[in-house]
């Protein structure tokens, strides 16, 4: 079989897949063992690089069609969407010297494991993540829903917004920075441009993590001003 290659059209993820010649005076047959491998090669292609473990649940797809002698070749259509794996509805279009024979429509579904993490204990509202509470597991991709959390490393340190009970996914979106200044808190305010750099002491008017918003009441003028929190709990005002 020549090597397979996908094409990306619109509307459609396209995998054509090379010939195999019949034997002289015989026909190609296409059997359940045929399209699946051909199925199969179109999702390693898809999904390549995302360490998953694939299993085809459901082909759509069995018995055996005789097809004329000649070069067989084979494509699948999918929608552009579909990540690889879940259920889906596939094109496989069989082609003998480059003419059309068949056009079958195959209902797929596709199991996707990949270590994705996961709840160690309840996760409650207002928690940082630390070392402990979060473990690595095997999950099946299309089984489980949202912004999944596949490197332990992105969500320690990160504060709980949304509480998880244990054993469940953690979501990204789950997740956000704790504040590195607190309402009431004491900041340095920093003013600076190419020419020259000012310091002052506020005070916070609310809670901030790295990059918010915050309002800073301005303790020599006695002025609330909006700036930007920065790494090192200083905030930056844009001028």
């Amino acid at each position: 079989m020549k090597r397979f290659y996908l094409m990306m059209l619109v509307c459609a993820a396209i995998l054509t897949l090379g010939g195999e010649p019949t034997l002289a005076g015989g026909h190609a047959v296409l059997t359940e063992t045929k399209v699946r491998q051909v199925v199969t090669d179109f999702l390693l292609q898809r999904t390549e690089n995302l360490g998953l473990e694939l299993r085809i649940k459901k082909l759509g797809y069995s018995g055996e069609v005789p097809l004329p002698p000649g070069e067989v070749s084979y494509e699948i259509v999918a929608p552009p969407e579909w990540e690889g794996w879940g259920r889906a509805s596939l094109a496989l279009i069989v082609r003998v010297d480059d003419r059309v024979e068949k056009n079958l429509t195959l209902n797929l579904e596709v199991e996707a494991l990949a270590p994705i993490v996961v709840a160690a204990r309840t996760l409650d509202f207002g928690m940082v993540v630390k070392r402990g509470d979060v473990v690595m597991q095997k999950r099946d991709l299309a089984s489980v829903q949202g912004k999944l959390c596949r490197n332990p490393e992105e969500v320690l340190g990160k504060r709980v917004r949304v509480g998880m009970r244990s054993n469940t996914p953690v979501h990204s979106d789950y997740l956000d920075n704790p504040p590195l200044v607190k309402s009431g808190q004491m900041v340095t305010i920093i003013a600076e441009n190419r020419s020259f750099r000012v310091t002052a002491t506020g005070r916070a008017r609310g809670n901030g993590a790295e990059g918010d918003l915050i309002m800073v009441q301005n303790l020599t003028a006695q002025k609330d001003i909006p700036a930007v929190v920065l790494a090192d709990g200083t905030v930056r005002v844009e001028f």
